[in-house]
């Protein structure tokens, strides 16, 4: 076994797993959200200067790397820029139904007796159940397997989406990339 500079690959005899993993100060996206818990309380609305991470497990390829850092950096990149100043709304809350209304100028949440009317320039609705920083990290890593066509077909095996809410308040979303 030689060793050096000159060595393509690194060999040992121990079993490794390998992850690339990006997290950017370009990766921060600032919306406006509100959840419900408990039940039957529901948040006043606010925002967040939200940060996003992602990981790809898998093995190495023939170019001794586990997925190409640019391409994921980018894919998330684009999903973050879609979400930055926008207020965030539940598609599949069972209490706030979101409405597009007004020629579809407009969009109207409601929960209970409350009521709330945004420009839809200015809303992303979000096929979630409530807008918690897991879902946005599922639907996040929904999204960019789609778009980057990340499966298991070219051995890649799991992405791990994460979401800061606030500093040092992070939610974590893994899903297989199994296509069973």
């Amino acid at each position: 076994m030689t060793s050096g500079p000159t060595s393509p690959r690194h060999e040992s005899t121990r079993e490794a797993q390998y992850a690339v993993r990006v997290i950017k100060d370009s990766l921060v996206f600032s919306a406006a959200h509100f959840i419900t818990f408990n039940g039957n309380v529901c948040e006043r609305i606010h925002g967040h200067n939200w940060r996003v991470e992602a990981a790809i497990e898998g093995p190495l390829d023939e170019n001794s790397y586990v997925f190409d850092f640019i391409a994921l950096r980018d894919g998330l990149q684009t999903i973050v820029l879609e979400l930055d100043h926008h207020v965030l709304l539940p598609l599949h809350h069972p209490e706030i139904i979101v409405t597009v209304i007004s020629q579809e100028r407009e969009v109207q949440a409601v929960f209970d007796e409350r009521r709330w009317i945004f420009p839809r320039e200015d809303c992303v609705l979000l096929p979630v159940a409530n807008t918690t920083a897991e879902l946005i990290a599922s639907w996040i890593a929904e999204t960019l397997i789609s778009r980057l066509r990340l499966t298991s077909s070219n051995g890649l095996q799991r992405l791990r989406i994460s979401v800061e809410e606030n500093f040092g308040q992070w939610a974590d979303c893994w899903l297989s990339l199994s296509t069973k």
